[in-house]
């Protein structure tokens, strides 16, 4: 059993599960997979008849699960139980199950009929703009078809038969970047006729293409592909712009290969922003060509991403709605670099943080900026990375290794900075570099712990330390990315999707200017033990709970049975996404990435 993350007398409010029974002006709310322990008033064999009559004898009886145990009325929070319901007593009807879409759409209708579609004859037409359509949106046709159809039909539906889809994009050109236009809208009749999905951009398209390919299911009774509840009309956007996934490429390398497959699982979930920790203390993969030594410090010479590597990650994300921040983590983080450069580290046996000293050290941080940005000594390259955004780190310093070292010490005597001054001096310097080539700086929160209001307007404040940290800085006017540790931490596999949901970015921030600038959040894949053999399973499905948080948001109430359909419909997300050749692991592991605890349905685990 794990505990739901709710608050009292949780189970007795709305749920998304079967249809409820009336007795007696009383209505049964079904819960699914859903127990309230330690609330049992006693046992009462028979029929769930039985035990509505039972529990309505009873004074404190409040519902009953499907072992046959009368509850009282819950004061405690609700657990997830596998093959167990809960049937709670209401005064109202059962609201419908929400269906069966990651993440769910913030607004919808939607009807009562099966509508068969028909893959052999299904096409994507463009009807705006007009001409050829985009390459990018043609590809995109190509995806979501192969998800929709990854069954072959038997034999083709009759007449009226879902065959095409009328697309239409207002503003095609429209350039990757945090805040662009992500919103669409979907319609699917239930006559046959063509459904239409409208967008003002392309990645708005793209979204609205993901939500299609997950309504199409392959039916094996028919064995035809089929819309359940038709018609379907869908208004959709994302509740924030940042919607991440940091990937961590320095404890493991992770190959392109993988890294494009991480990709493609992400845009199901209509996630948008890989932040690439591409370099670390354990090792830097990354080619420099104006310091060619410094892939010297990766893992092995197999393990190494030249330019060309990067470009194609980051245009195959692109292609795809997502964005692709780097961070190069200074002064701290960076011992790697030592073994082609070693000047720019105090000492072989205390090697970070980097120097402040030596103008070696921003001689080579801003060469790899220059290099990311297509400018100055690299100048007439195609740049390495595309997006405004450069993250630089600067968590988890310790100044020991410059304390212990003479030259340091006196050089900053020389500019009468402590060490800690020494290491305002670092962050302060490698900021200018980043916006020297025009780039927004991204921050840990140790950054804005030091600096507070000192710091430029316009940093980005990575809040992984507190909860405190997002309404302090945006009272101040700085935008603030949330993936608070031991919260989305996937890392941290003891943390179940059940607690990641419950996490809200805008806690404790009331005002509306504030909540404007809490751009998103991400989960950090920390990258100390994984790799890609064990990735995916540890990833998802608990990334897809952020992922609905930072889409959906407060759509679904933060409740027992509130949660009760989110499972559900996680649980279905999970099950898709190993159809589609993702490998998620059980949604109700005790630990991420653990295997199934025996035979059964990928439903039930």
């Amino acid at each position: 059993m794990r505990p739901w993350i709710v608050g009292t007398a949780a189970c007795l409010v709305a749920a998304a599960a079967p249809a409820a029974a009336k007795l007696q002006d009383t209505y049964w709310w079904q819960l699914q997979k859903l127990d309230a322990p330690f609330h049992d008033i006693k046992h009462v064999p028979g029929t769930t008849a039985d035990l509505e009559a039972a529990c309505l004898q009873e004074p404190t009886c409040c519902g009953f699960n499907s072992d046959g145990y009368l509850k009282n009325c819950c004061t405690e929070a609700c657990v997830s139980v596998s093959g167990t319901d809960l049937y709670v007593r209401q005064s109202a009807p059962q609201p419908a199950a929400p269906p069966s879409l990651v993440p769910l759409p913030t607004k919808f209708t939607r009807g009562t009929s099966s509508l068969a579609v028909n893959a052999a004859k299904f096409q994507f037409t463009v009807v705006e703009p007009a001409g050829s359509p985009p390459a990018d949106l043609e590809a995109a046709f190509s995806r979501a078809a192969a998800l929709m159809f990854l069954d072959p039909a038997r034999a083709a539906p009759g007449a009226g038969a879902l065959v095409e889809l009328k697309v239409s994009v207002a503003n095609v050109s429209a350039p990757l970047a945090l805040g662009v236009d992500e919103s669409y809208e979907l319609d699917i009749p239930a006559d046959g006729s063509a459904a239409t999905l409208t967008a003002a951009t392309l990645f708005g398209a793209y979204n609205g293409l993901t939500t299609l390919a997950q309504l199409v299911r392959f039916d094996y009774d028919s064995h035809s592909h089929v819309i359940q509840e038709a018609p379907w009309t869908i208004i959709d956007a994302p509740k924030f712009s940042w919607r991440g996934l940091l990937i961590d490429s320095s404890r493991h390398f992770e190959p392109v290969g993988a890294m494009k497959r991480y990709i493609d699982s992400m845009t199901l979930a209509k996630l948008n922003t890989v932040h690439w920790h591409i370099t670390d203390e354990q090792a830097v993969p990354l080619e420099s060509t104006t310091h060619p030594k410094l892939w010297n410090g990766a893992w092995s010479k197999r393990e190494r991403y030249t330019h060309e590597d990067i470009r194609a990650v980051v245009e195959y994300a692109r292609q795809r709605g997502v964005r692709v921040v780097p961070e190069v983590d200074t002064p701290g983080h960076e011992a790697s670099w030592c073994v082609g450069y070693p000047e720019v580290c105090p000492s072989p046996s205390c090697p970070m943080p980097l120097r402040p000293d030596t103008n070696a050290t921003f001689d080579l941080i801003s060469g790899i900026f220059e290099e990311f940005a297509g400018q100055g000594r690299a100048a007439g390259s195609a740049p390495i990375f595309t997006d405004e955004y450069l993250h630089l780190g600067g968590d988890e310093v310790s100044t020991t290794c410059w304390e212990q070292n003479a030259t340091i010490m006196a050089w900053l005597r020389s500019k009468n900075l402590t060490a800690d001054g020494g290491y305002e001096y670092f962050v302060k310097r490698a900021h200018d570099l980043a916006s020297a080539v025009g780039r927004r700086a991204v921050v840990w929160e140790e950054v804005w712990q030091h600096f507070g209001t000192a710091l430029p307007k316009d940093t980005v404040i990575e809040a992984w330390l507190t909860t405190e940290a997002p309404p302090n800085a945006t009272s101040h006017g700085y935008s603030v990315v949330w993936a608070v540790d031991g919260r989305w931490y996937l890392d941290h596999l003891d943390v179940s999707w059940e607690s990641m949901y419950a996490q809200d970015p805008l806690a404790g921030i009331t005002n509306p200017a504030q909540q404007a600038l809490v751009v998103g959040g991400e989960g950090c894949m920390w990258g100390e033990t994984v790799d890609n053999s064990d990735w995916m399973a540890t990833v998802w499905p608990r990334a897809a709970a952020i992922a609905e948080r930072l889409w959906s948001y407060d759509a679904v109430p933060q409740t027992a049975a509130g949660l009760a359909g989110v499972r559900s419909r996680l649980s279905w997300f999970r099950c898709a996404m190993n159809r589609w050749g993702f490998g998620a692991a059980p949604l109700d592991n005790l630990l991420a990435r653990s295997a199934p605890s025996g035979p059964g349905s990928c439903y039930d685990q």
